[in-house]
């Protein structure tokens, strides 16, 4: 039987991840207030909140990460300054993760960049790490760059689902196409992949953002994977509930 290297992030072969890994990406000035620039506040949300595992990038995982539910650290990253074709080159080991307490990995892949290339071959060595030690390697996928016109068309989310597949991925980090029947086809085309939606910007209600995750699941995914729209609320316990009744729906 096919080892499930995405179980210690799974309730009933579903799952809700907490990422964080968001001050690197974006800077602290974009996404943070007084509140929640604090990781030990998201770590606690992550914890109080129920979830099935938290995103760190290493540095804050050195420092906050206290072992109450799983850990996936995120190995590589840019930061939003550079212009032109994206590229995100990895910067914490799979055996460095390991020693933090990880159950698995991220890494990030711009599908479409023109420096895809050096993605892919980081990925196809984290992958085989990864797995040597028994942990996840779960790919975030976003098709980005010059050559990429609409990034949540059905056929380029199904791309990226599809990429993870080929690539060995655990499961896969990936935008939400707008509606069930398209994002049914992304899962479709993943195979068995664990399918997880990124959570992106902070929605302009819950509600909104409640009814994507909707979608996500009648589609079939496995869950989501949120930050912004959990820890930026102004009460993300409730707002964690509400996405746990979601996500859940058929197991709690």
């Amino acid at each position: 039987m096919r080892q499930d290297r995405m179980s210690p992030f799974l309730k009933d072969g579903r799952s809700l991840l907490l990422a964080y890994d968001q001050g690197l990406e974006h800077g602290p000035s974009t996404d943070f207030d007084d509140r929640n620039v604090d990781p030990s506040f998201v770590m606690d949300v992550a914890a109080r909140g129920r979830f099935n595992g938290v995103v760190f990038q290493k540095g804050v995982a050195e420092r906050y990460y206290d072992g109450r539910v799983p850990l996936l650290v995120k190995l590589n990253g840019k930061t939003s300054l550079p212009r032109g074709e994206p590229v995100s080159r990895q910067e914490c080991s799979v055996e460095h993760a390991a020693s933090l307490g990880a159950k698995g990995v991220g890494y990030t892949i711009y599908l479409g960049s023109q420096h895809e290339a050096v993605m892919l071959s980081e990925f196809g060595k984290v992958q085989e790490e990864a797995h040597d030690r028994g942990l996840a390697a779960v790919a975030w996928i976003y098709p980005r760059g010059e050559a990429v016109k609409d990034d949540t068309s059905k056929e380029i989310v199904s791309y990226a689902a599809r990429a993870g597949l080929e690539l060995g991925a655990d499961a896969v980090k990936i935008k939400y196409s707008g509606d069930a029947a398209s994002f049914s086809w992304a899962v479709k085309s993943a195979a068995g992949v664990k399918v997880f939606m990124s959570g992106g910007p902070k929605a302009p209600t819950d509600d909104a953002f409640l009814k994507q995750v909707e979608g996500v699941m009648e589609a079939g995914a496995t869950g989501v994977a949120v930050g912004r729209n959990v820890w930026q609320n102004s009460d993300p316990f409730a707002m964690a509930e509400k996405l746990r009744s979601v996500v859940f729906r058929k197991t709690d």
